[in-house]
């Protein structure tokens, strides 16, 4: 089963070497479910030929918003459009759960309480998970054919479901804990309020929930595509 990967955005520059980039850190995620990976930079305009060419997609995170005027974003979510239209399973982790959102009848803004970073605990489908966070952006408003299947104290729509083969969250699975320390040295420095940056650093070492992530979003994209 092939996965098309699109990639929204870039992890900073100085992390890239030993971090990885977003897409490469999706396909890690996802390795050991027996999927091949084809990676496109739709960040860069970078895009597939069709919606055909691979069996189900992922839109990774973004540094971007999806209300920005940026050549990328009216050509994705024509894409995205397509993938619902041919029946293609599809997955949006952050930036991706937002443009899904935005572009299926919903709403995204910065959110009044602020940035969300580090380890966050969620109700995800009756249980606890520990997913990293780093976000401002979020999903406010519903789109009508999606449901939500789990929240955080500070996000109401962290997980949503659509009746269009579509599974979308607002954490990061795919953020390991050097990831999360490059964003809180490289990035979060200039925009994230230093006590919450150090209350993230402080969750470094806890355990996360990622694999219960990675099964879901593996089964998902397996029973979806047929």
């Amino acid at each position: 089963m092939k996965i098309g990967i699109l990639q929204a955005g870039h992890a900073p520059d100085e992390m890239r070497p030993t971090t990885k980039n977003y897409g490469a850190l999706c396909a890690v995620l996802l390795g050991g479910y027996g999927f091949e990976f084809d990676m496109f930079s739709v960040v860069d305009e970078q895009f597939p030929k069709d919606e055909l060419q691979a069996d189900a997609w992922l839109i990774t995170g973004s540094r971007h918003g999806v209300y920005e005027d940026l050549p990328f974003l009216k050509p994705l979510k024509a894409l995205i459009l397509r993938i619902v239209a041919a029946k293609k399973p599809l997955v949006g982790i952050c930036f991706g759960h937002q443009i899904i959102a935005q572009t299926m009848g919903g709403h995204v803004e910065k959110f009044s309480g602020g940035w969300n970073i580090g380890l966050t605990e969620y109700q995800f489908e009756g249980q606890t998970v520990r997913i990293s966070a780093w976000h401002q952006d979020q999903v406010v408003t519903l789109p009508p054919n999606a449901r939500c299947t789990g929240s955080s104290a500070h996000c109401n729509y962290a997980f949503l479901e659509y009746e269009d083969a579509i599974f979308s969250l607002q954490a990061h699975p795919e953020f390991n804990n050097a990831f999360i320390q490059g964003l809180i040295q490289f990035r979060g420095q200039k925009t994230v309020p230093q006590k919450l940056l150090q209350t993230a650093q402080s969750k470094l070492s806890n355990v996360n929930s990622n694999d219960i992530l990675a099964e879901k979003i593996a089964t998902f994209f397996k029973l979806e595509a047929g």
